[in-house]
């Protein structure tokens, strides 16, 4: 059996590695500035349950999920306090799956609907909670929020219990401009906001890492990118570093000056653009390869290693069975703990 890696450089590649130093001062910042249930983290942006107990660690105990594969892995990892499953699911193996997490008192699960089939599949089930799905400006799920209050009436009438609300300006957490996103996400709300008062409950659920600090009308917001940040993201200005690369090894070097490293579409989230690579700039991506220009006194030889950070951090991650934490994003850095995605699928 191969020893386990000691160092960044021992690491087979592609390999995801996180800053622990730079995870630890996201989750810190994050705790910091909504505390305990004002954050709901999404745990897409990470799908592993290691991760999610350290952000437990900082206060934050109640999750988002995406997938029904995410809420089994955390009820049974011990992170099942409130799960909120944010996407709608009609399948009833799976609807049943999450059902049976409730009767066993494994978990809390509340799951989002938005038709009167989305609420009879999740009663169908045996589920008991749900949120009203609201669409906030961003053409994918959600009820428009003129109709919630039936939505709610039915899943009532269903013998379901009705936290509240929820709903993703999505359109909006990208912008670069504060103020458009302080004006958009306002909008956005402004739509929650009716329709919470047409369903009532407990939860105003909405927002994520890029309206995490102008969305205050929501009273809890569903961020999972702060963690550990891409490049799209840093855009922004967040107070968030970016705590995740993924290391790449050169394996070849064209004498017409351009390099070739081992990462590419198969391992990189690239439906935000292309990564940025150190000292580099990025000519393109294909398959299994990234292809570099290197700049100013950057010399790139065959079997040097090269820091690749993703613009897209959630589906980055989802192409990769392990994250390695590390004492720095150094060659020489300590790998401290391997985790594994233990979250994927669906």
């Amino acid at each position: 059996m191969d020893a386990a890696p000691r160092t960044v450089a021992d690491l087979p590649t592609p390999a995801l590695v996180v800053d622990a130093g730079a995870l630890e001062r996201n989750l810190a910042e994050m705790a910091a500035a909504l505390p305990g249930p004002r954050c709901r983290p999404h745990v897409k942006a990470h799908k592993t349950t290691a991760l999610a107990a350290r952000q437990r660690a900082h206060g934050h105990e109640h999750f988002t999920c995406a997938t029904p594969r995410e809420v089994l892995g955390m009820a049974r990892a011990g992170l099942g306090t409130d799960l909120l499953l944010a996407n709608e699911c009609v399948d009833p193996v799976r609807l049943a799956a999450l059902a049976d997490l409730v009767r066993s008192e494994t978990a809390r699960v509340t799951v989002a609907v938005d038709s009167p089939e989305t609420v009879a599949a999740a009663a169908a089930a045996g589920l008991r909670e749900v949120v009203i799905d609201v669409e906030v400006g961003l053409p994918r799920c959600g009820v428009p929020h003129e109709d919630a209050g039936r939505i709610a009436d039915a899943a009532r009438a269903a013998g379901l219990e009705v936290r509240g609300v929820m709903g993703y300006e999505g359109h909006v957490v990208g912008l670069e401009s504060q103020d458009e996103r302080v004006r958009l996400t306002a909008d956005a709300m402004a739509r929650l906001l009716e329709a919470h008062g047409e369903v009532g409950g407990e939860l105003i659920s909405a927002g994520g890492t890029g309206t995490y600090a102008v969305n205050t009308w929501a009273n809890e917001i569903q961020a999972g990118s702060y963690a550990l940040m891409d490049t799209a993201y840093a855009r922004l200005g967040l107070p968030f570093e970016r705590a995740l690369t993924v290391v790449a090894t050169v394996v070849s070097v064209s004498p017409k000056g351009w390099a070739v490293a081992d990462v590419g579409l198969k391992s990189l989230g690239m439906d935000h653009g292309n990564p940025e690579v150190d000292g580099c700039g990025v000519f393109f991506c294909s398959d299994e390869h990234t292809t570099v220009l290197p700049e100013g006194d950057t010399r790139l030889r065959v079997g040097d290693r090269v820091r690749v950070t993703p613009a897209h951090v959630d589906p980055t991650i989802a192409y990769h069975e392990a994250m390695h934490l590390a004492a720095g994003p150094e060659p020489d850095a300590p790998i401290l703990e391997t985790w594994a995605v233990d979250l994927r699928g669906w």
